[in-house]
């Protein structure tokens, strides 16, 4: 794997006025139009490519596995496609992933958006590719995306200046850091161990974020990472959003915070909880594989691209 220290992820190009942009569905099947997406990244400037996907059916997800790989692949080939957003999560991506030919996309990258099962895409184009891509909004979440969240997105996607600041609700642990931003869904991120998708985390600053999950399996989950060594050598941990947690009839007796507080308690960098992203209407765009800085006050977060 390429070691951070020494070499740089690549940028893909900004996009401007003009460019034309694709959305594909890798997983689940969408439930209803995406026609609010389509308008915005219109107002944007930008021409909107639908997939065959967007429309299409097989059990829970969008189209059969053959389907979908070939919809995002002829994307992925296009030189015209400045990027390719994901319509939308939900799980089967990990069905195509090694069915997809990346060979085009090392010649030419381009931007992937996307998050929760798109970790998938994220994780491995940074650990094969060594490339950025954008962890935000998608089209099926945008109508409910807040304004700030869509205006990041879109600044991650125009070079435009983006920084992040906000008040934790929590105590986090204070310290400053500098490395390359990886992570996504904490369920996908485990899922790559073993595979060729799986990151290497050294230096690495990791955010997480996760829904749904049971209180147990977020444990066993971190205790996994831990394990396996994932959390030893980190610069820092970002933890966005873990909603819609579930606990069993016997609780478990610590909330989605204090499991993960747990784990990383005996390292000496920064933590920081509660910030903006994830399965959240404020879910902020965050540009995966970029270098950053993080600082952590008690209560005070801020996190900004840096070329250290």
């Amino acid at each position: 794997m390429t070691d951070s220290k020494t070499h740089s992820y690549k940028t893909p190009p900004y996009l401007v006025k003009g460019d034309t942009v694709a959305i594909t569905c890798p997983a689940k099947k969408l439930p209803h139009n995406i026609n609010d997406a389509v308008k915005l990244l219109e107002s944007w400037g930008l021409k909107v490519i639908l997939g065959e996907t967007v429309n299409a059916s097989w059990n829970q997800f969008a189209g059969t596995d053959e389907l979908r790989a070939s919809d995002i692949q002829q994307f992925l080939n296009n030189p015209e496609v400045k990027a390719i957003f994901a319509a939308r999560g939900g799980y089967g991506t990990i069905r195509i992933i090694d069915k997809l030919d990346f060979n085009s996309f090392k010649e030419q990258p381009k931007w992937i958006i996307g998050f929760s099962d798109i970790t998938v895409l994220h994780s491995h184009i940074q650990a094969l590719y060594q490339t950025e891509s954008i962890h935000g909004q998608m089209p099926l979440t945008i109508p409910d995306g807040s304004k700030p969240s869509l205006e990041s997105l879109r600044k991650a996607l125009f070079n435009e200046p983006l920084e992040y600041h906000y008040t934790s609700e929590i105590p986090n642990k204070n310290g400053q850091a500098k490395g390359v931003l990886i992570g996504g869904n904490l369920t996908l991120m485990v899922m790559m161990a073993g595979s060729t998708s799986e990151q290497d985390y050294t230096d690495k600053i990791l955010f997480l974020e996760d829904v749904g999950e049971y209180l147990y399996s977020l444990d066993r989950m971190m205790w996994n990472l831990k394990r396996a060594g994932k959390l030893d050598n980190l610069k820092g941990l970002i933890v966005g959003s873990f909603t819609e947690m579930k606990d069993n009839d016997i609780p478990f007796g610590q909330n989605a915070e204090e499991i993960i507080l747990s784990h990383v308690a005996e390292y000496n960098y920064p933590v920081c909880f509660n910030f903006p992203a994830g399965h959240i209407n404020d879910n902020q765009a965050l540009i995966l594989g970029r270098k950053v800085k993080m600082t952590v006050q008690n209560k005070e977060v801020n996190l900004i691209y840096t070329n250290f």
